[in-house]
């Protein structure tokens, strides 16, 4: 039987979420802890890859189980398993053919900036301290909403098919001396939030203009986008499915 669970972490301590070779991922730790639980390999399918360093608020992964068990009960023993920056948050029975990654239909991401020195945000939100202007970038974000090529946006060494996003929302907050970057869409490409907000923080600092700002992202060039921000201040939000996968 497949089953959705819902997971959150704290990323600093691990390379991203994927498994790989010479570093720790999520995807590791999770996969020995379910492995350990039900005596047998178990092997699971998340709804995206987030880099190193980048935390998350809400993913999903999925697995097929075919002990019965009992969602609460199983619950509380796998959290028991998880080290405290990796936690379950809800384990929910699927419709056989359901994708964790691919019935996705949307996902929203949050970059965390704060204005001033603060060691209780240490590996939590990038520390920023030039100024910005806040109007000026929320104008320049405009420019993201709708369906387009952010190729200028993407890491160059990638193995997707095509750059084409559809971002249904783009902009920023001021709570004080934390700023905030909210942006949904139906898929990202990889590092493409993070040279975002770098690109938007030079539109903010006046190093490049709107118009400019627009001219980057229709000529689909990284070179000419900003730098990728550091992964600390970045947090995968929410990821959204269609009711009908969900069988309770």
């Amino acid at each position: 039987m497949r089953y959705f669970f819902e997971i959150t972490y704290n990323g600093t301590n691990y390379h991203g979420w994927q498994n790989q070779a010479n570093a720790v991922g999520i995807q590791e730790i999770v996969e020995g802890a379910l492995s350990k639980i039900f005596r047998s390999k178990i092997e699971i399918v998340g709804s995206g890859r987030t880099d190193a360093g980048v935390h998350c608020a809400q993913q999903f992964f999925h697995a097929n189980i075919d002990t019965a068990f009992n969602e609460a009960t199983w619950l509380i023993k796998l959290n028991s398993l998880l080290p405290n920056d990796i936690a379950i948050r809800s384990i929910q029975p699927v419709t056989e053919n359901a994708h964790a990654r691919y019935d996705a239909f949307e996902r929203s991401y949050e970059y965390k900036i704060t204005r001033i020195k603060d060691p209780l945000l240490i590996g939590l939100a990038y520390y920023y301290f030039k100024s910005v202007d806040i109007q000026t970038m929320n104008n320049a974000a405009t420019l993201l909403v709708g369906e387009k090529d952010f190729e200028c946006f993407s890491k160059v060494k990638t193995d997707v098919n095509h750059f084409i996003c559809t971002i249904q929302s783009a902009h920023w907050n001021q709570k004080n001396d934390l700023l905030v970057f909210k942006i949904t869409a139906n898929r990202f490409l990889r590092g493409m939030v993070r040279a975002i907000v770098g690109t938007l923080l030079d539109v903010g600092a006046g190093k490049i203009s709107v118009p400019e700002f627009e001219n980057i992202l229709k000529g689909k060039d990284r070179k000419k986008a900003g730098m990728n921000v550091s992964p600390e201040g970045l947090y995968l939000t929410s990821v959204k499915y269609p009711k009908n996968i969900f069988t309770k």
